[in-house]
């Protein structure tokens, strides 16, 4: 795990909040399913099964709350809501995602594509690239499968 995610009641702290059993059950929820880009609404169902007197309202709001203190990500698919991810702090850039565009299904790409054409940039335009968000829209295996056959 993180270390910003096992010091979370200090980072809270440090921006004068308090650390509550609910935040703590929105960050388990949101650790528990690395990798799985799940938007407010999914959160909060997961988040209901374990506390299920927490209202929607504390999830939606512990979100921005999180991606504020740089422990989740908040990513705009296309899909009209945002979806969240731990953020990798070992990682000098996000990952990129490819989204398929049948099923929705979403996949990291784990490596970075863009070092060369960052190299580029600076070169060519003396700007340093600090960060990037690529999506790239197709359609996965199985979906492709299905497309090619009608």
């Amino acid at each position: 795990m993180d270390e910003c995610c096992l010091n979370f009641d200090e980072l809270l702290k440090d921006k004068g909040y308090k650390l509550t059993t609910q935040r703590r059950v929105v960050l388990d929820v949101v650790l528990e399913n690395k990798g799985k880009h799940l938007n407010r609404q999914e959160i909060f169902d997961l988040v209901r099964k374990k506390n299920p007197d927490i209202g929607v309202a504390t999830v939606f709001r512990t979100l921005p709350l999180l991606e504020e203190m740089g422990i989740v990500d908040g990513v705009d698919f296309g899909d009209g809501c945002i979806r969240y991810e731990i953020k990798n702090h070992e990682l000098q850039h996000r990952h990129h995602h490819l989204i398929c565009m049948k099923c929705n299904q979403i996949t990291e790409v784990k490596e970075d594509l863009l070092d060369s054409i960052e190299d580029r940039i600076f070169v060519e335009n003396s700007f340093k690239v600090l960060d990037h968000r690529v999506k790239f829209y197709g359609y996965c295996k199985a979906c492709l499968d299905k497309v090619e056959r009608k």
